[in-house]
């Protein structure tokens, strides 16, 4: 898709900062919020945001299996599903048979159940791959509705059909998909019975969300990683997700610089108008959460960053905090930042997000281990989990991880925040209302 100029445009007004009334019949009002070149910068590591050297002698929580991305099963006000003193967690997985980067286009969702939230059992793949959408399936959440039923949220990319290895990563088209479960608890554990039908229940517009044919990065685009949340303030319901600007975004405008002095001491290199990230959201139609109606971006980083992956939020009261993670080798040209978890914090849902910190840095590896950990995500009791990555050994060589890391304690205040201590492998406390 040929891209237009960046200057395409005048400038919108200032963002509006709307307030935890915002309903989605007004969303059409509201702004989508920028993570600008000018913010982006400000990005360094600090004592606050540097997480602690993983252990090298890490064991593994699936011996057989890679594990990344991971995430708790939650009801449906976001607290800790707890069922019959079980708590589960999801996580992608593939077989450690296969080369660390190999595991991406093998992936599937495995299921873990721990008694105190430390020991953790792997129990396997609980659905049928032959029902599932997509070739693979990557990152979603979970959410145990009132009823007792396992809603599995997840990424279906790929198409099975016509797979084919040989650049898959320019041609795997990203969908949201859902499944639903049973679950039963015993003396042998946690299983997940009656699996219900697969389906995609969210796509790319290609106004708001870049599609595959559109897409003309040398990153591969994105539609993926939902997240289910309920806003206590409304009582509304939303799916969130990872995205690349569309038609209607597809240059820099001013805000995607900074403010009037920064932009007339800073240009653009060529090329950074292909770096268009965004947090997508959809507000969910019905209660089995299968009719959504699209929304607007809540947030892009056109011209600053490529990917916001596994969008989530924390909300504290009118704080609604909105944390992501992205990579070093995402950023556009003429701008660097560390593998982490970037935050960024506004006055309700719809409100303008400004990044914490000031720069959007929340947590992020240290420099002398650049790659130790990955896909941290912020819980609402400020839990951090995360897996480990690619660590490095004494002598500067990499020891694969693909296990859970040590779940961080992160203090949020206001736009500020600060890594406070370092916790069990895998851990998970609960969280919640009833908690």
């Amino acid at each position: 898709m040929k891209k237009t100029s960046k200057w395409k445009g005048l400038a919108l007004a200032t963002v509006i900062a709307a307030s935890s009334i915002v309903t989605p019949a007004m969303a059409a009002e509201y702004q989508t919020s920028v993570w600008s070149r000018q913010q982006a910068e400000k990005v360094k590591l600090t004592e606050e945001t540097t997480a602690p050297e993983v252990d090298l002698e890490f064991d593994l929580v699936a011996p057989d299996q890679w594990v990344w991305d991971t995430w708790p099963l939650q009801e449906r006000d976001g607290s800790l599903a707890i069922v019959n003193g079980y708590r589960v967690a999801f996580a992608l997985v593939a077989p450690r048979s296969l080369g660390w980067g190999e595991r991406h286009t093998e992936a599937r969702i495995g299921m873990f159940y721990s008694k105190n939230g430390k020991d953790w059992t792997y129990a396997g793949i609980p659905y049928e791959y032959e029902n599932a959408k997509g070739y693979m399936q990557w990152a979603g959440t979970a959410m145990l509705d009132e009823d007792g039923k396992v809603h599995l949220f997840y990424t279906a990319t790929g198409d099975r059909e016509n797979w084919d290895y040989n650049g898959w990563d320019k041609r795997a088209v990203q969908r949201l998909a859902k499944t639903t479960f049973g679950i039963e608890t015993g003396k042998d554990g946690v299983k997940l019975t009656n699996e219900g039908e697969h389906e995609i229940i969210l796509e790319a517009d290609g106004k708001h969300y870049e599609t595959i044919e559109q897409a003309d990065s040398p990153i591969i685009t994105a539609f993926r990683d939902p997240f289910f949340i309920q806003d206590p303030n409304t009582g509304k319901e939303y799916i969130l997700f990872e995205g690349q600007a569309g038609s209607d975004r597809d240059y820099i405008k001013p805000e995607n610089i900074g403010d009037e002095d920064y932009r007339s001491t800073h240009s653009v290199p060529e090329g950074a108008e292909k770096f268009n990230g965004n947090i997508g959201i959809a507000e969910v139609l019905d209660e089995d959460v299968s009719e959504l109606k699209l929304l607007p971006p809540l947030l892009e980083s056109v011209g600053t960053n490529h990917q916001l992956e596994r969008p989530h939020m924390v909300i504290n009261g009118d704080e609604y905090y909105l944390f992501t993670i992205s990579h070093t080798f995402t950023y556009a040209p003429g701008l660097t930042g560390p593998d982490g978890v970037y935050g960024f914090v506004s006055n309700g849902l719809f409100g303008e997000k400004k990044p914490m910190n000031e720069s959007g840095l929340v947590i992020a590896n240290p420099s002398e281990n650049p790659y130790q950990a990955y896909s941290w995500m912020v819980l609402p009791n400020q839990q951090v989990i995360s897996f480990i990555n690619e660590p490095l050994d004494e002598n500067g060589h990499v020891k694969f991880g693909g296990t859970f890391s040590s779940t961080l304690k992160l203090k949020l205040d206001g736009e500020g925040s600060k890594i406070m201590k370092e916790g069990k492998t895998g851990e998970i406390k609960p969280f919640g209302a009833n908690r």
